[in-house]
């Protein structure tokens, strides 16, 4: 896709309406990993059909996995269903070549672990940015596992798996992360005996609840997963709900500016990933939102208001259940009164790109004001002038720049902002239509 630079101007007129936003992205991940080893054909309802997504699609289908029926020519297109023809935990195969996962974090630390009961070698590369970004964490535990994994220079792309027998562990992570954690549980399927998997504090936990549903059992309990080993996984079907990652950008935009009135039908609800509705409820944002239903996943509808803010300081706990929308709550506070401090963001320096420096870098040159302090953001309350902001090819980033210029005084253009169709195809229509 050619680089597209947008232009998103001041405005005065409110968001409102009622809305869906496409289905979650790491819930879709998940959902087509844990079908590839299910046994028999699962019916994955709604998912969400962008270039991660595509990626992990793709890779799958280089371990022998059937899927269908996706046209590949409709990356931007809705898709409906998908049909993953389970081959079974001993069913996937070493690939002919290369795995793919393009620009997909989550796709590369997730399919190690699913490629740790693989009888041969899988080698998985992703694109230059994927390649800069460290793989170490999900090394160490694999390594423990008796698998053979490598990395260029130790911790970057390409990771070379060579699976087969798996042993059962019980690992501590060093820093809560669901990637790391949903790795060390998938390589746990091929293993005899229990993995357990210790949490320094929650992170999402869209894998136990699958795998749950699968038929696995997974205990949750004082912090610690418990796997155990070899089960017969089967599923009939898997609806994935609406993001509530990609509805963070239209709801903050409502509790700005003026006027706004938006409802979100349909997304997500899980409770380790409302950490960002919560801290905007506590900044005095009017948002709400109610579980209408739970099939392994809770969703409903999430409700905003425009209200006036002020500065909260979110502590170092708080951030695993929002990490992914922190840049996001920096930009909201320079609208807030007082200082917002976020801390505890190491998290963000590994990200697509170096997500710390770079919404520090966006604030202070639309004219906002944020100091980053070792892993913390400190965010002064001012009025951003508006300018050009650089997505880097990070999908969060492009979308953080469409809703800084709606808030801006003379606007703010987006360059690379084709990055937004990673997690949210039609993004920039779904806003206009909102604010017509």
């Amino acid at each position: 896709m050619s680089p597209v630079s947008v232009t998103f101007s001041p405005t005065t007129r409110p968001l409102h309406g009622e809305l869906t936003v496409p289905a979650d992205k790491s819930i879709t991940h998940r959902a087509l990993m844990i079908a590839a080893v299910c046994c028999g054909p699962v019916r994955i309802v709604h998912p969400l059909w962008a270039g991660d997504t595509q990626s992990t699609v793709r890779c799958l289908r280089g371990l022998g996995v059937r899927i269908e029926p996706v046209d590949d020519a409709r990356r931007d297109a809705a898709v409906d269903d998908v049909i993953v023809h389970g081959v079974g935990l001993d069913g996937l195969a070493a690939p002919q070549g290369v795995l793919d996962a393009g620009n997909s974090g989550t796709t590369m630390r997730l399919l190690a672990g699913l490629a740790a009961g693989v009888d041969g070698r899988v080698v998985i590369d992703g694109d230059e940015s994927l390649r800069r970004r460290p793989m170490d964490r999900i090394m160490e535990p694999l390594r423990r596992m008796g698998v053979t994994a490598t990395a260029r220079d130790g911790r970057y792309p390409p990771v070379i798996v060579h699976g087969g027998r798996v042993q059962a562990i019980r690992y501590g992570l060093p820093v809560a992360s669901a990637q790391v954690k949903s790795c060390v549980l998938l390589a746990g399927l091929h293993a005899e005996g229990a993995t357990e998997v210790v949490e320094p504090s929650p992170s999402r936990d869209h894998t136990e609840r699958l795998l749950r549903l699968a038929g696995a059992d997974v205990d949750t309990s004082a912090g610690v997963i418990t796997l155990s080993g070899r089960p017969e996984l089967a599923l009939d079907s898997v609806s994935i709900p609406g993001d509530p990652s990609s509805a963070a950008f239209l709801v903050a935009a409502a509790a700005l500016i003026p006027g706004s009135s938006l409802v979100v039908h349909d997304v997500g609800l899980n409770p380790t990933r409302m950490g960002f509705y919560k801290v905007l409820r506590r900044m005095g944002a009017r948002v709400g939102w109610e579980v209408s239903a739970d099939d392994g996943e809770p969703c409903g509808d999430l409700r905003v208001e425009q209200a006036a803010l002020r500065g909260v300081q979110v502590s170092a706990e708080e951030v695993p259940l929002l990490i992914d929308e922190v840049p996001l709550l920096a930009l909201v506070a320079t609208a807030a009164q007082e200082e917002t401090v976020i801390e505890g963001l190491a998290e963000l320096r590994v990200k697509e790109s170096d997500r710390l420096t770079a919404v520090a870098d966006i604030i202070t040159r639309l004219g906002g004001r944020v100091d980053v302090v070792g892993d913390a953001l400190l965010v002064q309350p001012r009025r951003l002038l508006g300018g050009v902001v650089d997505s880097r090819g990070d999908h969060r980033l492009a979308m953080l720049g469409a809703v800084a210029g709606l808030m801006s005084r003379d606007g703010v253009t987006v360059e690379r902002f084709e990055a937004a169709e990673v997690s949210f195809p039609g993004f920039r229509h779904t806003l206009e239509e909102v604010l017509s």
